[in-house]
């Protein structure tokens, strides 16, 4: 005798039962593969036979079960597969868009791995130590509480050799945001590949640090950290990264949102982002409940480049054709305070934190040298 396990036959048209080889044979998903899928509740059987366990299948289910192969084989993880296949019943539109949406997003990150393969690529091609300090780095550091927010959530810090911007949210995102920073400190190795793994380790140890003191709170967090004439970038949540090189802005990081990935899916402009309900909604974050590895790359400097670590405080508060000109002259420590001004000139909505380094010839003893600023 056997049960009904995870749902009855149609008692009006009965469907055509299928043992589990058959039905192995006509998806062409094998049957470890269809045991897999009802673990992980993607594809249950028909029926399953109270004694043997013997799973059978329903013709009705190979559309379904074709679906879910070829889902994974897009790299999908189990449960939004679950959510695609559901809503491929009710609304095929929707599970488009969400196929759409992950291959964006499959892309996306393909394109930051891509990036560092590229810099690593040239690491492993060019000297394995950095002996000498042809470049250095001269940077300012500034924090603004905005002009509506009752208190100040972002932190910075910018030095000889570390740069990094933590953009605070929730009742205790002040502290998210310090502790985030204040994992980046200690010694800084001279090894780029050592540079990147003590990066990942520090953003790894701010999400423990910040788990610890519970609460529903995290923070967003961008570090660089200079070695010779290399800036190593770790980056997680939606503060950014540029460089300004002859006059052109270029950013080094992608947004981990909500908003970004439908950016990357075609389904939002950036126009359209930048007034989207959902803009503030973190994919990656420091909140201490669930992993977030960071982005890591690395990037050749030349004399005369600038960098901006920013919150979105700035970033999405300000133009990007007015940081540009804003990043154009001056000193690191005047342009940090003409962007907060500029944001406040918006309204100042938001906190912000925002780093400017210029990347400058080194005297022997790796002391900045004075360069001048090519304006475009």
């Amino acid at each position: 005798m056997e049960r009904y396990e995870h749902g009855a036959a149609d008692e009006a048209r009965p469907a055509r039962m299928m043992t589990i080889g058959e039905f192995s044979r006509a998806s062409r998903l094998s049957a470890k593969v269809l045991r897999r899928y009802d673990e992980l509740g993607l594809l249950r059987p028909a029926r399953v036979d109270p004694y043997t366990a013997y799973r059978y299948y329903t013709e009705d289910q190979l559309e379904r079960a074709r679906l879910v192969g070829w889902l994974r084989r897009l790299g999908m993880p189990p449960d939004r597969t679950r959510e695609v296949c559901d809503r491929y019943v009710t609304d095929p539109d929707a599970a488009a868009r969400a196929v759409r949406a992950h291959w964006a997003r499959a892309e996306a990150e393909t394109a930051a791995r891509r990036s560092l393969a590229a810099s690593l690529t040239d690491l492993l091609e060019g000297p394995r130590t950095m002996t000498t300090h042809p470049y250095a780095l001269t940077a300012a550091a500034h924090t603004d509480p905005g002009l509506t927010r009752p208190a100040q959530q972002d932190a910075a810090v910018a030095g000889p050799r570390l740069l990094a911007v933590a953009d605070g949210y929730g009742p205790a995102g002040a502290q998210a945001a310090r502790t985030a920073v204040g994992a980046l400190a200690g010694p800084l190795p001279e090894r780029t590949g050592d540079l990147l793994n003590a990066l990942e380790d520090a953003v790894t140890r701010a999400g423990a640090d910040i788990a610890a003191h519970g609460g529903d709170s995290g923070t967003t967090l961008i570090a660089a950290a200079w070695t010779g004439s290399r800036l190593a970038v770790a980056h997680v949540g939606d503060s950014r990264a540029y460089r300004l090189r002859d006059g052109a802005l270029l950013a080094l990081t992608r947004d981990h949102t909500v908003v970004q990935d439908m950016i990357d899916a075609g389904e939002l402009t950036p126009a359209e982002a930048a007034a989207h309900p959902d803009r503030p909604l973190l994919l990656r974050a420091l909140d201490g409940t669930t992993p977030a590895a960071p982005d890591l790359t690395v990037h050749e400097a030349r004399p005369g480049d600038r960098y901006l670590l920013c919150t979105d405080g700035l970033s999405a508060v300000v133009p990007t054709d007015d940081i540009r000109r804003a990043l154009a002259h001056g000193t690191p420590d005047e342009t940090v305070h003409e962007l907060t001004a500029l944001a406040h000139a918006r309204g100042g909505p938001d906190n912000l934190a925002c780093v400017v380094a210029d990347v400058t010839p080194a005297s022997p003893d790796g002391e900045p040298q004075p360069f001048p600023r090519r304006l475009p």
